[in-house]
């Protein structure tokens, strides 16, 4: 019996014993349409109160507690944040910063940023919350070679709550890079590694030594006993097993009188392995892709849906090497022969939105970046085989008795198409996008891969298509570039991260909408660069343009939530009018603000 089943059973008979001890909740009235029927009204809450959610991770031994390295028991989405909070949150409909471990910052001057962080906080083991927790963060990330560090000279101490940022250059990107994306972590766990990476620094050192080689091996094999948190939550390492475990509110913390619950509940688990727990009223927020059936299943059930932009998606990757997946005229092709209206639907119902431009980056911030004549100009790639047709006979493909395209080599064209088999919305765009490629003459063949296994795959080399993720959720496009050009592309240097050829898309192109050869990733790195955000349009227009022209995947869909919340243990969510939700599931989550600010609270 393999690990995900005995896993999904023992899950079930969780379910089982809690619901053979607690008294059946009353049946909801039927839902008319899409809009759910509250549930019955529960009983007051008695003991602590708790708040039920759902990330996957593995357990000890495979699971440890080293924060910074890959297998570390941090969970994802909202939660990291819990305990290991960044400087701020960007509020998107605000376009502004909420504080957290920062209260305040500034400029001192275009090359250098001074942050004021909060007083009087104390991590969990007691120990005060100062600046030099933030310098050792940053520099264990610099071990790592963290993409901060390709604009960030140094870090500073001024006092116990201020730390000076020095830029190599003024960035407008680098800010969301400091401020948001690096949770802070405590001295007492990473202050001696923090300190041999400073004296590596000193002695002139690189990533490209053999000394700084080690360190970062001996780092990646640095197992702390447990964690030492700033956030309101800490995992109780007693309560893990492969099934769930809690997490602590610390009551020492900075946030514990904001905080409304005394604990979450984390069950382990992909998207089989969560559904039957949200249907059996065990689960109170999940941001798994639930496919529509499933979905179907919560709204009759009462369970009301949040939908709220991930500004990313599934998109079909290629691999370059492999004739004529390298050709962009055939890519262009198979753009005009998938419908992606009914991908996105099939994948995920209401929540999978087609991608319009195919830009690059989310059509949600299309109108903020690019003139009304590059929208103009970009090919929306409507759905139509004839015109899909017309290309590949224009390259001197032709079709055989079956049907099927030859290409001009006389080759019968056939592909595998692989994606992470528990992830249930991009399961179903590769099934459909195979069967779609079948229908129009060229068969492809899915073939689901575990979700751990299926990036390093990729990044590999090992595969020909695949579903992996295009966009950024980043109000700014260079971040989005980076994933399209970079993450699976000729892959390198970040710690825990499978070296690689990736899909070898060769970056200097040839691009006729631009009349040039371009270098799309010195475009990119351009696009991050001074403080001049009208100059970086300029290149963000010119990389939209290229995008689309060139495909080096295609986006599918845009995701947004599908995230279910009944009214069993939490209230308190907003209304779906309400512009935290601007914040995503995933980019800024919403979830992590609603409970920072104590707005969402227990049902009583």
């Amino acid at each position: 019996m393999n690990r995900r089943l005995w896993t999904l059973i023992s899950m079930l008979m969780v379910v089982a014993m809690l619901l053979a001890a607690c008294p059946a909740p009353a049946a909801p009235a039927p839902s008319t349409g899409d809009q759910p029927v509250a549930p019955a009204a529960q009983p007051a809450a008695t003991g602590p109160s708790e708040m039920h959610i759902a990330w996957p991770y593995s357990a000890p031994p495979a699971g440890h507690f080293n924060s910074f390295v890959a297998g570390a028991i941090n969970l994802g989405g909202p939660y990291p944040h819990l305990m290991f909070p960044p400087l701020f949150f960007y509020m998107w409909a605000d376009d502004d910063w909420m504080p957290l471990a920062g209260q305040s910052w500034e400029w001192a001057d275009e090359d250098t940023l001074h942050v004021s962080l909060i007083e009087g906080a104390v991590w969990s083991n007691g120990d005060p919350f100062t600046a030099q927790d933030v310098v050792d963060t940053f520099d264990i990330y610099r071990l790592q070679n963290l993409t901060v560090w390709r604009f960030l000279e140094d870090t500073e101490v001024i006092d116990d709550t201020t730390v000076a940022f020095h830029l190599l250059a003024p960035s407008t990107t680098v800010l969301r890079r400091i401020l948001r994306e690096v949770g802070i972590r405590p001295s007492a766990t990473y202050g001696e590694y923090a300190q041999r990476v400073r004296d590596l620094v000193d002695a002139g050192q690189t990533s490209e030594d053999e000394e700084w080689s080690a360190l970062l091996q001996e780092f990646n094999g640095f197992r702390p006993e447990g964690t030492i948190v700033l956030g309101p939550y800490q995992i109780d390492p007693n309560s893990i097993t492969e099934a769930q475990m809690t997490l602590n509110k610390v009551e020492t913390s900075y946030w514990a009188d904001t905080v409304q619950f005394d604990r979450l509940v984390n069950f382990n688990g992909e998207t089989p392995d969560i559904t039957p727990l949200v249907l059996a009223g065990n689960v109170d927020y999940a941001t798994h892709g639930f496919p529509p059936a499933t979905e179907r299943q919560f709204i009759d059930q009462g369970i009301r849906i949040i939908r709220a932009p991930l500004f990313t998606g599934p998109a079909l990757y290629f691999n370059h090497t492999i004739y004529p997946l390298n050709v962009k005229e055939f890519r262009q092709a198979l753009a005009y022969a998938i419908d992606r209206d009914e991908n996105g639907f099939i994948s995920l119902g209401q929540s999978g939105r087609r991608q319009m431009y195919l830009s690059g980056f989310s059509d949600n911030l299309v109108a903020n970046w690019l003139t009304d004549e590059t929208q103009a100009a970009l090919n929306q790639y409507d759905f139509d085989r004839d015109q899909a047709s017309a290309i590949l006979e224009g390259l001197g493909f032709s079709r055989n008795a079956q049907g099927n395209w030859i290409d001009d080599q006389g080759n019968a064209l056939s592909y595998t198409l692989t994606a992470p088999a528990e992830f249930a919305d991009w399961s179903a765009a590769a099934e459909n996008v195979a069967q779609q490629l079948t229908d129009f003459g060229i068969p492809t063949t899915f073939r689901g891969v575990n979700f751990q296994q299926h990036p390093v795959d990729v990044r590999a080399g090992d595969f020909e298509l695949a579903i992996r993720d295009w966009g950024a959720a980043n109000p700014h496009p260079h971040f989005a570039y980076n994933i399209d050009f970079n993450s699976y592309n000729y892959v390198g240097g970040e710690a825990g991260v499978t070296v690689g050829p990736g899909m070898e898309f060769p970056l200097v192109q040839q691009v006729d909408v631009l009349g040039a050869e371009v270098d799309l990733g010195a475009m990119t790195d351009q696009s991050a660069l001074g403080s001049d955000q009208a100059a970086q349009a300029e290149i963000i227009n010119d990389l939209a343009l290229a995008y689309n022209e060139l495909l080096p995947q295609i986006p599918l869909w845009e995701r947004y939530g599908n995230n279910p919340v009944p009214n069993i243990r939490v209230t308190g969510w907003p209304d779906d009018s309400d512009p935290v939700y601007l914040n995503g599931p995933g980019a800024d989550p919403f979830t992590f603000v609603l409970l920072i600010t104590g707005r969402l609270q227990p049902v009583r």
